[in-house]
């Protein structure tokens, strides 16, 4: 792999033939790429306190990303390939969590959020934008429920999505986004 050119592709830092930096939801994470070990910029933590889960999402990000520029065009999770076989666990695993948390007060995602860098966006009732990774953002979106209807919620991405990340990262960031959203309030 061509260090240089991932980084150029992925929008991560290239600081020397060893080391990258990659802004993750908020964070900045140096990558030793020779080892792939991860700690926070910060020194704060070391790669044994962050989430495996997080490890291999930016690992996945950085081999992965093909340097597409974003279409403007937003899809949801059944839109992705395989999505529409996934779309049951992932709404069961993504947005029953988030729904559970926000749903009756889908104000609060917007504070939750903020803190992970993400901003308001016009789109249901309350959304917000909360960029993952350089060159890959997730819309959360939540409509309040009334006598008739129960609350609801989504999450869309730009269409380039997948030439950064698989189906199955996709589900698993979205996860680790809703996890951070609800621990952050």
């Amino acid at each position: 792999m061509d260090i240089k050119q991932q980084c150029v592709k992925s929008g991560a830092q290239y600081i020397d033939p060893d080391r990258v930096t990659i802004e993750y939801l908020n964070r900045s994470y140096v990558m030793a790429v020779p080892g792939m070990e991860i700690s926070l910029k910060d020194n704060l933590a070391h790669c044994q306190d962050i989430d495996l889960r997080d490890r291999i999402l930016m690992l996945h990000y950085l081999i992965t990303a093909r340097g597409t520029p974003p279409s403007g065009k937003l899809i949801g999770f059944r839109q992705l390939p395989g999505g529409c076989f996934e779309h049951g666990s992932f709404s069961r695993e993504v947005l029953t969590p988030l729904l559970d948390r926000f749903g009756k007060e889908p104000e609060r995602l917007a504070e939750a959020a903020g803190k992970l860098g993400g901003s308001r966006v016009n789109y249901g009732d309350v959304a917000v934008s909360v960029k993952a990774f350089p060159r890959v953002s997730v819309v959360i979106a939540l409509w309040r429920g009334d006598d008739e209807f129960a609350p609801n919620a989504s999450m869309v991405f730009d269409s380039t999505v997948t030439d950064y990340l698989s189906t199955e990262d996709v589900t698993v960031l979205c996860q680790r986004l809703v996890d951070k959203l609800t621990r952050s309030e």
